[in-house]
């Protein structure tokens, strides 16, 4: 790794300057946020090289999560990786499986003698990102889970009660009824389709997404996620697309726009949409938990995180690492913390951060935004609603949206969608298993 000198170098250490005798070691750090996260990113960054005088870390946006997975391989592969790279919870099986290209963050913590306390994470964060001898690969950073948004002045215009009870899918579609009734355009959309109406479906109805423990327990794993829990709700959510109750914006976050402007009534979307929704917003909004299927599986159980961890990159030196694992001590640090989840809506990875949000009174003040904490908290994981591990997830992903775009358009049922995506799904199951054997 090169070290950064400051001033002109002189034949003897004794014309050395201040500055080049305190040359720092550079940390390159790549990530995926843009816009306020983006800001807030960079005032995480700046604040840890303000407080210390022996690493610099560097921060560089590299894409959407897509991209900068794809950015990070390419430079393993070129020899210019960077130390910490910023991987969505997707690309987790691929940097498990990508040998000789990571380095666990628990070794790296224990040779740099960072502060670090495995045990601090909150179990349904920490146990996404462990292998099953609970060794932590990478480090939890920005993890979130779907909730439900309600634009109360959208309510209020259409003749619906803003505090009608949201708690079941079944109290939603007579909602989107009367919404829909009462002169609302947009009754429903939703970000990150497969995450929310899929995954997160699966999880908290405790029904399998996939065998093998969601891919936990092996790589010789097959999707499952055209059970009858599943085509259920695509079912629902097909027959309120065909009637203009749910309005379909694309397969990310477009349909935040929609919500952040006062178009759609109510939005399903990360808990993380917090930032965006609360500087854009000119309406009163609230968060409610995601709704769930009476009497479907075991619901409530507990949501899944999405967003993203940190995986130190092999092949740099033994003094660079020391500042990685400084570095991410610091922003494992309650105080850093409990500041990333009040302004983002993330949750905040530590029990101590969340504890001390609490004690400060932030959830007082600002109703809703402990919903995520207690939907993931609430009860104890279970092979299904631990997380997904499976391998080419973020291209399986892709097969899914289509199939799925296929029941909002009405031309395919939701049986015969998750049929075909199973199937194509399947496949690259296969192929990624017959890699990495």
């Amino acid at each position: 790794m090169k070290k950064l000198l400051i001033g002109a170098l002189a034949a003897s250490a004794t014309f050395l300057t201040p500055l080049a005798a305190t040359a720092q070691t550079e940390v390159q750090f790549w990530h995926a946020f843009t816009g306020r996260l983006g800001e807030l990113v960079k005032a995480q960054v700046d604040d840890f090289n303000a407080s210390q005088d022996e690493y610099t870390v560097v921060q560089s946006h590299k894409g959407n999560y897509s991209e900068t997975l794809n950015a990070g391989i390419a430079a393993f592969r070129a020899g210019e990786q960077p130390h910490i790279l910023m991987v969505f919870e997707v690309g987790t099986a691929t940097m498990m499986a990508a040998e000789g290209a990571i380095k666990p963050v628990y070794e790296v913590m224990a040779e740099s003698g960072a502060q670090f306390d495995p045990d601090a994470y909150i179990g349904a964060v920490k146990g996404y990102y462990t292998t099953t001898d609970g060794e932590m690969l990478s480090l939890p950073f920005n993890s979130s889970t779907p909730v439900l948004w309600v634009n109360r002045n959208a309510f209020e215009a259409a003749g619906v009660d803003p505090d009608t009870d949201l708690s079941t899918w079944q109290k939603v579609g007579e909602t989107l009824d009367a919404l829909k009734a009462g002169g609302e355009d947009c009754p429903l959309v939703t970000a990150w389709q497969s995450w929310i109406h899929l995954e997160n479906l699966s999880a908290y109805h405790d029904v399998p997404f996939a065998s093998k423990d969601n891919g936990f327990a092996g790589l010789d794993t097959e999707l499952m996620l055209n059970g009858d829990v599943q085509v259920a709700h695509l079912t629902a959510m097909g027959d309120w697309a065909k009637d203009g109750k749910f309005i379909y914006t694309g397969r990310r976050n477009e349909g935040g726009a929609n919500f952040r402007a006062g178009e759609c009534a109510l939005f399903t979307e990360s808990s993380a949409g917090y930032a965006g929704i609360k500087a854009e917003a000119e309406f009163d909004f609230d968060v409610r938990p995601l709704p769930y299927w009476e009497g479907a599986g075991n619901a409530p159980q507990n949501t899944i995180i999405g967003g993203a961890s940190l995986w130190v990159m092999e092949g740099h030196e033994a003094e660079d690492y020391k500042g990685v694992g400084e570095f991410l001590s610091y922003l494992s640090s309650s105080e850093v913390q409990a500041a990333w989840h009040q302004n983002t809506g993330y949750l905040p990875i530590t029990v101590a951060a969340g504890e001390a949000t609490r004690a400060s009174g932030f959830y007082d003040e600002n109703p809703g935004t402990d919903v995520a904490v207690k939907q993931m908290t609430a009860n104890e994981p279970t092979a299904n609603s631990k997380g997904l591990r499976l391998g080419s997830f973020d291209q399986i992903r892709g097969i899914i949206d289509e199939e799925l775009e296929a029941i909002w358009s009405g031309d395919k049922s939701a049986q015969e969608a998750m049929d075909s995506a199973k199937e194509r799904g399947d496949a690259l199951l296969r192929r990624f298993e017959s890699a990495n054997r």
